[in-house]
């Protein structure tokens, strides 16, 4: 029988975003975003937890070298989001609304990549204490 593991690595990042569809009228982006479609942005204390799960290495003891997906996501995620307007300084919001779901699924999309292909990647983000997405859904 297969033993897999699902380890977790949280991080935190602080970030401005406006929810808006430039296809909208202004009545039904407020109608639709409410404050968060407040033109002068808004922002987030973000909650991220990364969960990849494997089988354990026999060797290392490991799913993951956490010190290794530590650094992936420092230098793939949080130094790319923290502190910034996610619609004005993130290339992939230039276009993407920055809704929480679609901020979970860039930063899937960035680490995929970044992570052993044979283990399986999830990434949960808390836009606030009591809301949060998750990706992939299962």
């Amino acid at each position: 029988m297969v033993q897999k593991v699902a380890v977790f690595r949280k991080e935190h990042f602080n970030a401005a975003h406006r929810l808006h569809n430039p296809q909208w009228s202004d009545e039904k982006n407020e109608l639709v975003f409410g404050k968060c479609n407040n033109p002068n942005f808004h922002g987030h204390n973000y909650e991220l937890i990364i969960q990849v799960t494997g089988e354990v290495d026999p060797e290392t003891g490991y799913v993951i070298d956490m010190k290794v997906l530590s650094a992936i996501l420092k230098e793939s995620v949080i130094d790319r989001f923290d502190h910034k307007n996610l619609n004005l300084d993130v290339a992939e919001f230039s276009s993407l609304n920055p809704s929480a779901e679609n901020i979970a699924i860039v930063i899937y999309s960035i680490l995929r990549p970044k992570i052993d292909s044979g283990l399986i990647l999830k990434v949960r983000l808390y836009e606030t204490e009591r809301n949060f997405v998750e990706y992939p859904a299962d």
